[in-house]
């Protein structure tokens, strides 16, 4: 017997691994599955997964297991800034001017790792890491419930959570093989170090494996397969969306106009959302668009809305799809990732992106999601470091997003007379990107959305044999 065990690190990767079909087809390629949960079990109650659900408890930082990480992930940065403005911009951002003690010891690793910074170093501090926490209650728990459930292979769903490093190390002592997937499309390019060290990853694309071989020096191609990624999967599910008709009258939609989609992002990167949201109303409201148009917001399911109840007062014909994802719970070191979307959601945010027709954002994933149902997009950056708003023109540089840039499959907008332009250029010619927009698609999801659950848990069942 085969055994695999799924670790689902947050939200999104219940979105990921649950609301897809990954769990029936592991059930197919595997004897048995077992998931390990670092969210709430009480959230798998309506899934009829028929599978074993373990809760894992939450393991909370001390400061010796905190400096190490820190000090991994920012000699990671400081030996892969050269050339990556990404980088360099995460690196000032980690920055520290507090006079507690992280703050101080940030301050002494950007100096020593301003000097010393190496693979090697990195591989150390790893070890350094887990030796704060080899002993801890939490880590032996851990090892008892991998010895409990004898699985093969030990399968993470996000690579980066620091919450799981006890697991990974459990798994190393009693020799289970590790696979990571690769999160998201600017984890490796622009981010910090991996919770530890994996057996296997699984990555996106071809795209993907060059960046992983290249910001992680000690793993071999033969450790990477390519997969594309579960994250789009439910926009091919039938299960999932809904009628024009059920769409228009849920969000109250004219259904004579085209609808105009804005998608926010979390306050922590898209800060000029409001900003955007409001120029788009006063254009609409000021008949400056070459037709009448609806206009519906996504807010980002990390956050509670809250920011735009002004909005919302002051324009009261923006209509709002406030994403349908419950807090789990809150005592928790990233709260945000216990985050879960509900079922309908998905059936939401599938029939946002079937029926309308122009997308905006600040330069999110979701121009991906938009372009997969062939709609044209508009990324909006007015913000530099010069005119007083939040510098979201910077991230123009970042790698994945100078990839998306290059592509020419997006308008980049950079003030509001550019944002008008690109909208009645939209409304007027929506296919006028659809060749690049393919391109581009192409690029960044190496694989078709058929069968991606399926590809995963073959890939999988394979490094065991």
């Amino acid at each position: 017997m085969k055994k695999l065990g799924v670790v689902i690190t947050d939200g999104v990767g219940f979105r990921n691994f649950i609301l897809s079909d990954f769990i029936k087809e592991s059930k197919v390629a595997f004897d048995k599955v077992v998931i390990f949960s670092c969210l709430p079990k009480s959230v798998y109650e309506s899934q009829n997964l028929n599978c074993e659900i373990v809760e894992l408890d939450v393991f909370q930082e001390k400061f010796p297991t905190w400096f190490f990480r820190k000090a991994k992930e920012v000699t990671h940065l400081q030996l892969h800034a050269k050339g990556n403005f990404g980088i360099q911009d995460n690196l000032r951002v980690t920055r520290s001017k507090a006079n507690n003690p992280q703050g101080i010891a940030t301050r002494f690793l950007h100096k020593f790792s301003n000097k010393v910074h190496s693979e090697k170093w990195i591989l150390r501090y790893n070890k350094w890491q887990q030796l704060t926490f080899k002993s801890n209650p939490i880590t032996l728990k851990y090892k008892d419930l991998l010895k409990e459930y004898n699985v093969d292979m030990l399968f993470f769903t996000h690579q980066r959570p620091p919450y799981i490093a006890p697991f990974i190390l459990a798994a190393e002592e009693l020799k289970i093989k590790t696979t990571a997937f690769i999160f998201s499309w600017d984890n490796l390019a622009s981010k910090g170090r991996m919770a530890g060290n994996f057996d296997y990853y699984l990555v996106w694309s071809d795209l993907m494996k060059q960046e992983l071989l290249h910001f992680y020096q000690s793993i071999k191609p033969n450790q990477i397969e390519i997969v594309g990624t579960p994250q789009f999967e439910p926009y091919i599910l039938d299960r999932y969306g809904m009628s024009k008709e059920n769409f228009l009258k849920r969000f109250n939609l004219d259904s004579n106009l085209p609808t105009m989609l804005f998608s926010c992002g979390d306050v922590s990167t898209s800060k000029n959302d409001p900003l955007y949201i409001e120029t788009i109303a006063k254009v609409i409201q000021n008949n400056k668009i070459i037709k009448k148009v609806n206009l519906l917001v996504r807010t980002s399911p990390a956050e509670e809305p809250t920011r735009f109840a002004a909005l919302a007062e002051k324009y009261p014909f923006i209509k709002w799809n406030y994403p349908d994802w419950k807090q789990a719970r809150s005592n928790h070191q990233e709260s945000w990732s216990q985050r879960i979307p509900s079922e309908e959601d998905v059936t939401d945010l599938k029939s946002v992106l079937m029926f309308t027709d122009v997308s905006v954002n600040m330069l999110s994933t979701m121009s991906l999601d938009n372009m997969l149902f062939d709609k044209p997009v508009i990324n909006t950056v007015f913000g530099n470091a010069n005119n007083g708003l939040y510098d979201d023109q910077r991230f123009l540089n970042y790698a994945h997003i100078q990839k998306v840039v290059e592509s020419r499959a997006v308008t980049i907008a950079k003030n509001e007379l550019e944002l008008l332009s690109a909208i009645n250029q939209c409304l007027e010619t929506p296919d006028y990107k659809f060749k690049e927009q393919k391109a581009l698609l192409d690029l960044q999801i190496g694989k078709p959305l058929e069968n991606t659950s399926k590809r995963i848990s073959e890939a999988l069942r394979n490094w065991l044999n």
